[in-house]
């Protein structure tokens, strides 16, 4: 009896515990096959990760080809453009002094210049509004100067009532100030030449006056201004070009005083000379 007893609670165990294994066994095996999912997935992930890095980077490649590739062909087009000027052969100083003197100006605009005469225009005319913005213009005279530069050709128009009295070509000892620090402007780059035109309204000059006519007096107004920075300022002459242009080239309508007004001015159009330029750049 003992024996059936002890045989028969044994058994028990034997089976209860061979149950407890194989329920055990069925959630391992059903987390393995969940884990083996998730890494097949992730593994399907990684693959294609990796697939469009590696299009990236043969993008990036391609890209940083293309550049490079495009930085030489700066660089030839750039080293041959500060080659030669017509006939002129520039040294390899002159090419870095100007590459400097580049480095400053407005980066759009020289990516436009094609050719070297565009890129010294850039260099003289960035100089000369740098000086104009800083020294030309005092305070009170905002309304009377106009500064613009037009294709890298600086022009500054001057009101005549800052110059000289109605029908005279006496300059205004006023106009000291001013013509100053135009000749400042004017001395600071010695690679310019610079123009006076004077224009008048469209009245006649009164009979007997001491004038001629609207060309005299025009004429007349641009050297006086002319003498004046050469003798009184210190401007080399050869820079200097007067001009008269009469009332032909008028602002506005000559039938209104205020219009006649506007159209009496002085112009001064300062020229980048490339010559003195090439020879500024060899001298240093």
């Amino acid at each position: 009896m003992r024996t059936l007893i002890a045989c028969t609670l044994l058994g028990g165990v034997l089976l209860t515990s061979s149950c407890v294994s194989k329920k055990k066994y069925v959630e391992l095996e059903g987390q393995y096959n969940q884990t083996r999912s998730t890494l097949t997935k992730t593994q399907v992930e990684k693959e294609e990760a990796e697939a469009k890095l590696a299009k990236i980077e043969e993008r990036v490649s391609n890209y940083n080809a293309k550049i490079q590739s495009l930085s030489r062909t700066n660089s030839e087009l750039e080293l041959n453009s500060l080659q030669r000027y017509e006939n002129v052969v520039i040294s390899n100083k002159d090419k870095e002094q100007m590459k400097q003197a580049l480095a400053n100006v407005d980066q759009n605009e020289l990516a436009a210049a094609r050719t070297l005469e565009d890129s010294m225009n850039l260099i003289i005319s960035h100089n000369l509004k740098k000086n104009l913005d800083n020294s030309l213009v005092a305070e009170g005279q905002e309304d009377d100067i106009e500064i613009n530069v037009d294709e890298t050709v600086v022009m500054i128009t001057i009101s005549d009532k800052l110059l000289f009295k109605s029908g005279s070509y006496r300059v205004n000892p006023k106009a000291n100030n001013l013509l100053q620090r135009l000749a400042n402007v004017i001395n600071s780059e010695p690679a310019m030449e610079v123009l006076i035109e004077g224009h008048t309204d469209a009245q006649k000059v009164k009979p007997g006056s001491y004038v001629k006519d609207n060309w005299h007096l025009s004429v007349e107004r641009s050297t006086a201004v002319i003498r004046k920075l050469q003798e009184d300022f210190g401007v080399a002459p050869e820079k200097l070009i007067a001009a008269g242009r009469s009332s032909f080239q008028p602002l506005t309508e000559n039938e209104t005083k205020e219009g006649r007004s506007k159209n009496r001015r002085t112009r001064i159009v300062i020229l980048p000379n490339l010559d003195k330029f090439l020879s500024l750049l060899s001298a240093n």
